[in-house]
């Protein structure tokens, strides 16, 4: 598939911080795009409810549960190409309502193939996470490194990956699993580090509460991964593979935390906070990841540097409105 123009395409957690900027990625390759947003009684679309009127008339809203099989087939009928989303992603939230990642993650996957295979979808991609990988045994981590479930999320989104696969494996499901690194940007949620160090800044905090400092990250800014996504989706060489978006490049979370503070508030300090610390054998240490396979097979090219994405997203958070939505002086699990 060389073109997305005119295809119709569904985003799953398209309500979500990726799933929506992917919508906009989508909205200007010229494709007709629905939206499966989580349904609720608020009526809420989530970070879709920013968008512009213009903008938003030119996507179709399906409200649904991506738990439901029947809901889940309904929004797939007449699609193209499907981008799956959706998931629970926060790694404390996992260890104690694990539950709910398996309904969420796992069966939810399994819907969205079933429903893929069921109606004769062109395309499927199915998001997977760089936390699959664990702490790296070798870097730069490319898609042979070994699996390590470190936390009940890692382990929900290892078994999401191995459904999907399962289906291209056993039925020629037209699919890829997509991999992206530690995406940052506008619109992320406050349990990721960075929008955790803006949000306490700006809000006038000199003591920014933090975890583990010693862990690297291979920081993507959003805009390269929904790039990354379209990209992907192009490449039927890529069919029936897993495929990272990554950087190729690593900061710790110590440093990273002080690029921050030095561009927000010098006199600010990093205080460790024991509550947010990960027990030792399910912190991911190190993550580096190798994006030679995306290369290849895509024009895919990082266009942010991580200054150039870092100042993007602080000039989103300085907004009022947009810093009204997050809740610094808690801990967001």
């Amino acid at each position: 598939m060389s073109e997305l123009r005119n295809k119709t395409v569904l985003v799953t957690g398209a309500d979500g911080f990726i799933g929506s900027h992917l919508v906009e990625r989508l909205i200007e390759e010229g494709c007709q795009v629905k939206a499966f947003v989580y349904y609720n009684s608020f009526n809420s679309w989530g970070w879709l409810d920013n968008f512009p009127k213009d903008k938003l008339s030119q996507i179709e809203i399906f409200s649904g549960d991506i738990r439901d099989p029947n809901g889940v087939r309904t929004a797939m009928k007449d699609v193209e190409v499907v981008f799956h989303l959706a998931a629970l992603i926060a790694i404390p939230f996992s260890y104690h309502s694990p539950d709910s990642y398996i309904d969420t993650n796992v069966k939810g996957t399994l819907n969205i193939v079933q429903a893929a295979k069921e109606l004769g979808v062109e395309r499927v991609l199915v998001t997977s996470t760089s936390e699959v990988y664990g702490t790296a045994q070798y870097i730069p981590i490319d898609e042979k490194h070994p699996r390590q479930p470190q936390s009940p999320y890692s382990a929900s989104k290892i078994g999401a990956d191995c459904i999907a696969e399962s289906f291209y494996r056993s039925f020629n499901l037209p699919l890829t699993i997509v991999r992206p690194f530690n995406t940052y940007g506008p619109r992320q949620s406050a349990r990721a580090v960075i929008p955790t160090i803006i949000t306490q800044l700006l809000q006038g905090k000199t003591e920014i509460k933090l975890g583990d400092l010693i862990p690297t990250r291979d920081l993507l800014f959003v805009k390269d991964t929904a790039n990354g996504f379209v990209e992907i989706a192009k490449a039927d060489s890529l069919i029936g593979e897993d495929c990272n978006i990554a950087t190729e490049s690593e900061i710790s979370v110590g440093d990273l935390a002080q690029s921050i503070i030095n561009q927000i508030n010098p006199e600010a300090r990093i205080i460790q906070d024991e509550v947010r610390l990960r027990p030792e054998k399910s912190e991911v240490f190190r993550l580096y990841g190798a994006n030679g396979k995306i290369k290849e097979h895509t024009n895919w090219e990082r266009k942010y540097s991580l200054e150039e994405g870092l100042a993007e997203t602080i000039e989103w958070f300085r907004h009022k409105e947009n810093l009204r939505q997050y809740k610094a002086d808690i801990y967001n699990i």
